[in-house]
C-alpha cells in the first residue's frame, strides 16, 4: 500500500500506523529532539517491510554515533527497495551513499533528488545546516552555497517551521542577521521545541553581540530540553561561551562540566572534541587557567574516538588538544594528514597549535595566515571559527603588534571587539 507522509511524499507501507510513527520520528529528527530512533523502531515494528522506516532509523542511528546499527538498517532498506516507488528508491540510494561514507557522491545525489522531490525533508536536510554536506564540503563559498540551497527549497515548504529555521541559519551565516532573527522567531512560534531553531537563534544573538540576552534565552530554553537531545551539549557550549564573554568563570566551568567536556553529556563525539577544545582555548585566551588534566583527558578522548585523522574540522581541534597536552606523536599525525576535505588547511593549523604551545609566535603566525585566508573551508559556523580569529589576534599581541591585533578583530569580527575576549588587549 502506498500512502503519503506529512510532507506529501510517497511511503510504501502496509499500515497507516507505520506512517504515523514515521511522521512523529521525522518531526523529532528535524527538531533534534530526543527519541526519534525509538519512534522509527516502532514504525518498523508496525510494518517490518517498511523500507523508508529503516532509512530513517539509519539516519537516527548515525546521529547517535551508532554506525554499525546504521549500516544494518540500511541493508534492510536496500533489500526492500525493489518493492518501493521510484522516489523511495532514490531516497534509499542517497542514504546508502551517506552511510557508505561517500560525501561527495551523496551531495550530488541529494541535489538530483530534491530537484524532483523538494519536500522530501529527510533527504533535503542532509545538505542544510553548517554540519551538513555543504557545510563540510571544504569549498570556498560554501556559506553562499548553503544560502542558495535553502533559498531554492523555501518556496516548496511555505510556513514550515523546519525549513524556516534552516534558511534562517543560512541568512545568519551570510550576514543577514536581522532577517535571520525574524524568520527564526516565526519558526519557534510554530514549534517552540525545535532545538535547531533555538540553536540558530543563539548564533544570531552571538553575531550581534547580545551576550546577556543570549544567556537569558538559552538558560530558559534548555530547562525544557532533554539532556539526551542531540544538541544539548552544543547548546551548553553556547551558554558557556557567553558566560566566558560575560566574565562569569564559575558558571563557565559549571556548564562545561555539566554537558560539554568528555563523558559529561550525550553529544556526538565530533561536538565533544570541537566544543571542548574551543572553550578551553578561548578561556586561556581570555586569561583563565585551564588545568593540564583537562587538556590531557580531551587528548585521550580524541585519540580514542578519532584515532586516524581525516575529518578536517575535527582534525583542527584534535591538533589543538594534542598540542596543549604535550602529545607530540598525536599532533604529528595531524601535521602529516593527507585525507579530508580541507586537509591542506588542517596541516598548517596543527603546526600553528604546536608553535603556540611552545611559545614560538612567529612560526605560529606564518602557519595561521594561510588557514585564516580560507577558514570557511574547514567548516563549522562563524562562532566556531572565531577560535582562529581570536588566536590570530593573540599571536599578534605576543609579537608586540597590539594595534594590528585590535584592527584585525574590529575589521574581521566586529562583534568580538567589545569587550575584547583576549587578555592583554585593551579597547
Amino acid at each position: 500500500m502506498t500512502i503519503s507522509d506529512a510532507y506529501g511524499n510517497t511511503l510504501t507501507t502496509g499500515t497507516a500506523m507505520s506512517r504515523d510513527f514515521y511522521d512523529i520520528g521525522v518531526k523529532g529528527l528535524l527538531a533534534a529532539t530526543y527519541g526519534a530512533k525509538d519512534v522509527f523502531e516502532q514504525a518498523i515494528s508496525a510494518d517490518p517491510e517498511f523500507a523508508l522506516g529503516y532509512v530513517a532509523l539509519a539516519r537516527a542511528r548515525m546521529l547517535g554515533g551508532d554506525m554499525p546499527g546504521a549500516r544494518t538498517a540500511m541493508a534492510a532498506a536496500e533489500r526492500l527497495a525493489p518493492m518501493t516507488t521510484e522516489q523511495e528508491q532514490s531516497h534509499i540510494n542517497v542514504m546508502a551513499l551517506l552511510v557508505a561514507g561517500k560525501p561527495v557522491e551523496t551531495r550530488a545525489a541529494v541535489w538530483e533528488h530534491v530537484q524532483r522531490w523538494p519536500r522530501d525533508a529527510v533527504i533535503a536536510q542532509l545538505c542544510t545546516n553548517v554540519f551538513g554536506l555543504i557545510g563540510f564540503s571544504g569549498k570556498v563559498g560554501r556559506e553562499a552555497d548553503l544560502l542558495s540551497y535553502t533559498t531554492m527549497l523555501m518556496p516548496h515548504y511555505g510556513e514550515d517551521w523546519w525549513m524556516m529555521s534552516m534558511h534562517a541559519l543560512s541568512l545568519c551565516e551570510t550576514g543577514a542577521t536581522s532577517e535571520s532573527l525574524d524568520l527564526m522567531e516565526r519558526s519557534l512560534a510554530l514549534n517552540p521545541h525545535n532545538a535547531n531553531a533555538a540553536h540558530f537563534k543563539a548564533h544570531a544573538l552571538y553575531e550581534i553581540g547580545e551576550t546577556r540576552a543570549g544567556r537569558a534565552y538559552l538558560d530558559d530554553w534548555l530547562t525544557g530540553y532533554d539532556k539526551r537531545g542531540g544538541l544539548h551539549g552544543h547548546l551548553t557550549w553556547h551558554a558557556a561561551l557567553w558566560a566566558l564573554q560575560d566574565g562569569d568563570e564559575e558558571r563557565l566551568w559549571a556548564l562545561v562540566d555539566a554537558g560539554v567536556a568528555p563523558d559529561t553529556g550525550s553529544s556526538m563525539p565530533i561536538n565533544v572534541v570541537t566544543d571542548t577544545a574551543a572553550i578551553y582555548h578561548r578561556a586561556e585566551l581570555a586569561g583563565l587557567t585551564v588545568a593540564p588534566e583537562r587538556w590531557a583527558a580531551l587528548s585521550d578522548y580524541t585519540a580514542e574516538r578519532f584515532p586516524k585523522p581525516g575529518q578536517s574540522f575535527v582534525d583542527m581541534h584534535a591538533a589543538l588538544a594534542h598540542a596543549m597536552s604535550g602529545n607530540g606523536d598525536r599532533l604529528a599525525a595531524v601535521m602529516d594528514v593527507q585525507k579530508g576535505y580541507a586537509h591542506d588547511l588542517a596541516r598548517p593549523a596543527a603546526r600553528a597549535w604546536g608553535a603556540i604551545a611552545r611559545g614560538q609566535w612567529q612560526d605560529a603566525l606564518e602557519n595561521l595566515i594561510p588557514v585564516l585566508a580560507q577558514s570557511e573551508r574547514i567548516g563549522g559556523s562563524r562562532a566556531q571559527r572565531d577560535l582562529l580569529e581570536l588566536t590570530y589576534a593573540n599571536v599578534l599581541l605576543k609579537l608586540g603588534l597590539t594595534d594590528e591585533a585590535r584592527r584585525v578583530l574590529s575589521l574581521r569580527r566586529p562583534n568580538l571587539a567589545k569587550p575584547l575576549p583576549v587578555s592583554g588587549l585593551v579597547a
